[in-house]
């Protein structure tokens, strides 16, 4: 299995917020004795908390930020969909409190994240766990199957039209159109191409011959900013395909992928069934609890294209407030009702129940600086 230690990022700094997803609610404040650590049960807690990152993480985001305002009403959490890249990006340069993102932090990376956080360092919690669909949009096509080779084959520009024999030999039962393929892919460094394209390495073999990175290899095809813009761009088009966070597909079609002798179709609950089937990524810091996927597995019922989007913030920040914002915010995000109000939002697989004490850990370590 191919770790991600090595990334290559490079991402444009993306100032405004323009994108903001923001929820605030305005009411009697009960009166607590202790903040921070219950998700959200205290009450009583004001103030603002402003994060960035994984666009294909909007949805979830959404219904974390609901969920959260019901029992926290004085609190407004500000989450700005711009990307895993920028969200990293914004975090480590000290311009939010913590990230969203869909590729856990690279070895340069984690020396940033000294320097903004100190040596107690980051933590990086698996909180969201979503298939990738290989969304398309061809007339008279209900069903796709589509092996690992053949998929690759697609996205490297080497299988050009949808009745190409590969395609076929996946589908003996359809009838596929004599029309051009349009591939289209993310423009922007992106988690979701991270992801993707480390399944497509893993499991394609020769048929994909190119490093695994954020940013789109090959040349050519469509590109659009975003996860909504992948979905815009395929469905306004006819013969395209794209991949995109499967919350994200609406009426599209979704093709089923090739796993061993099977061809399994993106669900909550085949994302879950491979995530329990990894392993934790070895030598990384105390908190962080970043997953080696199985992208090759041939398990049945599991689908390998998964995204797993960590929330990345200090295990110290400079002031209580803060503090106390981010554990009790996280301690919601984790908990039964948080991942719930998650899943109805978006479609994602709620963590085990394993997860979500490892990521307490992480949570209860959360201080401010001395």
């Amino acid at each position: 299995m191919l770790k991600l230690s090595t990334k290559s990022r490079a991402t444009t700094l993306s100032v405004a917020l323009a994108g903001t997803l923001a929820l605030s609610a305005c009411g009697a404040s009960n009166e607590a004795d202790n903040a921070g650590g219950g998700g959200g049960e205290s009450g009583g807690l004001s103030g603002t908390l402003v994060g960035a990152g994984s666009s294909a993480m909007q949805a979830a985001m959404q219904g974390f930020i609901a969920g959260y305002s019901s029992v926290q009403p004085d609190v407004t959490v500000n989450y700005d969909p711009v990307g895993s890249g920028g969200g990293r990006e914004q975090f480590l340069a000290g311009g939010t409190d913590f990230a969203g993102t869909d590729a856990y932090l690279d070895d340069e990376e984690l020396a940033q994240a000294e320097e903004r956080c100190g040596s107690s360092g980051v933590f990086e919690l698996p909180n969201y766990i979503s298939p990738i669909a290989v969304i398309y949009n061809l007339d008279g096509v209900d069903e796709l199957n589509l092996s690992p080779e053949t998929l690759a084959g697609i996205f490297n520009q080497q299988i050009t039209n949808w009745n190409d024999p590969a395609i076929a030999a996946d589908n003996p039962d359809a009838t596929l159109p004599d029309q051009a393929i349009t591939p289209v892919n993310r423009s922007d460094e992106s988690g979701t191409t991270e992801n993707f394209v480390e399944y497509l390495s893993a499991a394609a073999g020769e048929a994909w011959p190119h490093e695994v990175s954020g940013d789109w290899p090959v040349a050519g095809g469509e590109a659009a900013q975003g996860t909504s813009g992948v979905v815009s761009a395929v469905s306004g088009g006819q013969g395209t395909i794209g991949y995109a966070d499967l919350s994200q597909a609406g009426d599209l079609g979704v093709a089923n992928i090739g796993v061993g002798e099977e061809f399994v179709a993106p669900s909550p609950e085949a994302a879950a069934a491979v995530v329990e089937n990894s392993d934790r990524v070895e030598d990384r810091p105390e908190y962080s609890f970043a997953v080696d996927l199985n992208r090759d597995t041939t398990g049945s019922g599991e689908y390998p294209i998964v995204l797993i989007s960590y929330h990345v913030g200090c295990v110290e920040y400079e002031d209580q407030e803060t503090a106390d914002l981010v554990k009790d915010f996280m301690s919601y995000v984790v908990s039964e009702e948080g991942q719930q109000a998650a899943a109805e939002a978006s479609g994602s697989a709620p963590i085990s129940e394993g997860l979500r004490e490892q990521a307490q850990t992480a949570i209860d370590a959360i201080t401010a600086a001395a």
